[in-house]
């Protein structure tokens, strides 16, 4: 198999910045790499956003969504962000890390949240999309790289998009925006913990366990949780 040329070899003459990065990163590209923001900065965007979600599934609390727009130059140093991947794949320890790296580091990065009285009213893909409409207009976005399958409406706003299924195995910039939108969220449950005892939120963040189940039916229902999923409603007869 071919040898992709390194960026200050000879042959890489006469390729773009771009070009070049991309060939210097392929080789060493993990899963989760930097061909869709390469892509995208050849194409003209400045400002690629990666876009992620967290807490479509939980029966308690705001949806979570984050935009972070990454350095250009991080995408050919493999030190950097060493580790990133989707969120649901590291250790706690580790999201704590990185997500303050990915702050330190970002050219912008924003969280959004749409809180419980809005799921109800209009559903939680609606909410979803509306928390992933606000982070990307925070970060002012000229192009978005969005996890999932299902485009933001982002009209009024100056940037393209491009979806990706399992993005945040596939792209740094939705990795990270995968981390720091639970690092958010997961800090609130265990705040909100504190708030409304007896539900379990530190260790389940508000997910359907068995344990929050039970607390439901015991407890009853607080303004936080979600009254338009079917398990609380069924807990609460």
């Amino acid at each position: 198999m071919g040898k992709a040329p390194a960026a200050n070899d000879e042959s890489s003459r006469g390729f773009s910045a771009f070009e070049r990065m991309r060939m210097s990163v392929g080789m060493k590209q993990s899963a989760c790499g930097w061909e869709m923001e390469l892509a995208a900065w050849a194409g003209g965007a400045v400002r690629v956003a990666g876009v992620d979600e967290v807490g479509r599934g939980p029966l308690f609390g705001p949806v979570v969504a984050a935009a972070v727009v990454l350095p250009t130059e991080c995408a050919g140093d493999a030190a950097r962000l060493a580790g990133l991947n989707d969120s649901k794949l590291l250790k706690e320890a580790e999201r704590e890390r990185l997500a303050g790296e990915i702050r330190e580091l970002a050219v912008a990065w924003a969280v959004a949240r749409v809180d419980v009285a809005t799921i109800d009213r209009v559903n939680i893909r609606e909410a979803t999309r509306m928390a992933m409409r606000m982070a990307i207009g925070e970060v002012a976005a000229d192009f978005a790289l969005v996890d999932g399958n299902c485009a933001v409406d982002l009209s009024g706003l100056s940037c393209g998009q491009r979806t990706v299924v399992k993005g945040d195995r596939l792209s740094m910039s939705i990795a990270a925006a995968s981390v720091v939108a639970k690092v958010d969220r997961d800090g609130l449950m265990r705040r909100m913990d504190a708030e409304f005892p007896g539900y379990g939120l530190a260790r389940h963040k508000g997910y359907g366990t068995a344990e929050h189940l039970a607390a439901l039916r015991r407890l009853g229902a607080t303004d936080e949780h979600r009254r338009s999923f079917r398990p609380v409603r069924e807990a609460l007869g």
